[in-house]
């Protein structure tokens, strides 16, 4: 029995290490995803708008700002949008909670009611919340100004590299941050906001979307109480 055991902690092991070797982040710090090619990342949240509720003139105005927007980047950037089943069990604890504090016999009475009503909806069908991120890379290895052996020495271990210089990393971050800024203003140009995740929200979002069905049921926890091997 200890045997087998034994077999299957081994085969476990195994099949993490394989796991692991497919993703291609090899860390995240700083508000930055760095990648396993020595590139980097940042991701940015942003603001939707409901284009179709626009007039002909705001339209037209729309389309010409996102115009000039892309002619002015010489950078590649990703757009992902992701829906996912809106979860509401902590709205709905916040509502009970305001029922036993409720002093008043009627406003708890309607309170119950409402928490009934939207429990009962949302075991209807599912409510979907969209999100929209913009991936805004950088690659180091585009930097001209670099000699030939120091991009060789980059190329053949780029992630190693990176955690071992920190000045090297906040040289790309700063160039990094450079193209976020522009990148957001050229939002501010269609009337868009944009936040950039921090390293907590870059954490999350890759622990859900890796792990979409684990994180319905088990929150991920805070930063600062995570324990990374790597």
């Amino acid at each position: 029995m200890d045997k087998n055991k034994e077999q299957m902690t081994a085969h476990s092991s195994k099949v993490k290490i394989s796991t692991q070797q497919y993703l291609d982040i090899a860390e995240i710090k700083d508000d930055t995803v760095i990648m396993k090619d020595g590139t980097i990342r940042a991701v940015l949240l942003v603001s939707s708008i409901n284009f179709a509720l626009k007039s002909e003139d705001e339209q037209n105005a729309i389309i010409g700002s996102y115009v000039r927007f892309l002619n002015s980047l010489d950078f590649i950037l990703q757009v992902v949008i992701q829906s996912r089943e809106l979860n509401i069990n902590g709205y709905l604890e916040y509502l009970k909670q305001r029922e036993k504090e409720q002093t008043n016999k009627l406003l708890k009475i309607q309170t119950a009611e409402y928490i009934e009503y939207i429990d009962e909806l949302t075991s209807i069908g599912k409510i979907m919340n969209k999100r929209f991120y913009l991936i805004v890379p950088y690659n180091p290895l585009s930097d001209k100004q670099k000699g030939f052996f120091s991009l060789l020495k980059e190329a053949l271990r780029p992630a190693t590299s990176l955690r071992l210089q920190e000045k090297k990393f906040q040289r790309y971050k700063e160039s990094l941050n450079r193209r976020i800024d522009m990148v957001m203003s050229g939002l501010g140009s269609m009337s868009m906001q944009a936040v950039q995740l921090d390293t907590q929200s870059l954490i999350e979002l890759y622990y859900k979307t890796y792990n979409p069905d684990t994180a319905k049921n088990q929150d991920l926890a805070k930063m600062e109480k995570l324990r990374v091997e790597l």
